[in-house]
């Protein structure tokens, strides 16, 4: 029979290469981890690692186990969280992942609410940006994502083997300094800032905004790169470029020194809770998903 426990030293090893370093992920010592692994291929009945001197890779059933595991394991986590509702057991753990923005704008409010409505209910926070959100997610390293994707940036069959719980749609908005020519303006063209210095993420962060000077006919001259907003904003106000930034990300810091304009065409962001289908039963993981609704709706 196999068991979970073994299941998740698996993953352990098969994610850092070695017993040593699984053992430091799961907070036991090594020969507690070779016994586990030991007992797991006598369990399954052949060999799921080779080792050979330092190294240590999978074999072609080690790799089939650690594929199945994140699902299996997903599993198993939602049928104890029901198992303890049905039970009458108030308790229940979430781990949830955020993007930066969304963790200081729609995280607290939905989380306050959550404690207060559930206070036996745990949920533990960490911030990553999709798409290693979702493979966390995938990888059953967290419960719910907060993620976003821009409209016909990406396959709309990317998430279909998620539950996608839509939140809102968070407009990107120009930051100029407010002293520019158009910090008064109503609002932009995109084209109007073409022979302006821009301020910029890392070259994946902002594919979406050279795509959008793109359409309108010039490529964008970055430079400053930066993915934190903060340090944007204050680039921005200090007079050295104008950018692009999300409404969320101007929500969670003030933006001193500069002046937020709107931008056309409009470029929006579709911002979702995502989770597996067999964790969206779980009544923890469904209470998270409805407050971080309702925090997007105020």
């Amino acid at each position: 029979m196999i068991e979970a426990r073994h299941l998740r030293v698996l993953r352990a090893v098969a994610a850092t290469g070695s017993f040593s370093a699984a053992a430091r992920e799961l907070g036991c010592t090594q020969p507690a981890v070779s016994q586990q692994m030991k007992a797991l291929e006598g369990s399954v009945g052949t060999p799921l690692l080779i080792r050979t001197g330092r190294e240590m890779r999978l074999t072609q059933a080690g790799e089939a186990l650690v594929r199945h595991a994140a699902g299996i394991l997903a599993g198993l986590t939602a049928a104890e969280e029901e198992v303890a509702a049905i039970a009458g057991l108030r308790a229940g753990r979430v781990r949830l992942v955020s993007f930066p923005s969304g963790s200081s704008t729609l995280v607290p409010g939905a989380l306050a609410a959550l404690r207060a409505a559930h206070p036996g209910t745990r949920v533990s926070l960490e911030e990553a940006e999709p798409p290693r959100s979702v493979e966390m997610l995938r990888e059953g390293d967290c419960d719910v994502a907060l993620a976003f994707r821009y409209a016909g940036a990406a396959a709309a069959d990317e998430w279909d083997d998620l539950v996608v719980r839509p939140l809102l749609a968070d407009r990107l908005v120009g930051l100029v300094p407010e002293e520019h020519r158009l910090a008064k303006a109503e609002s932009v063209t995109i084209g109007e800032l073409a022979d302006e210095s821009w301020i910029a993420g890392c070259p994946r962060c902002r594919r979406q905004l050279v795509e959008v000077c793109e359409s309108a006919g010039f490529a964008p001259r970055i430079d400053f790169a930066t993915d934190d907003y903060p340090a944007v904003i204050g680039l921005v106000g200090a007079g050295l470029g104008v950018a692009v930034l999300p409404e969320l990300a101007i929500e969670s810091v003030r933006p001193k020194g500069a002046r937020a304009v709107t931008v056309e065409p409009a470029v929006r962001r579709e911002i979702v809770a995502l989770t597996l289908p067999d964790l969206a039963q779980v009544p923890a993981v469904a209470a998270t998903l409805d407050h971080l609704a309702r925090a997007a709706a105020r």
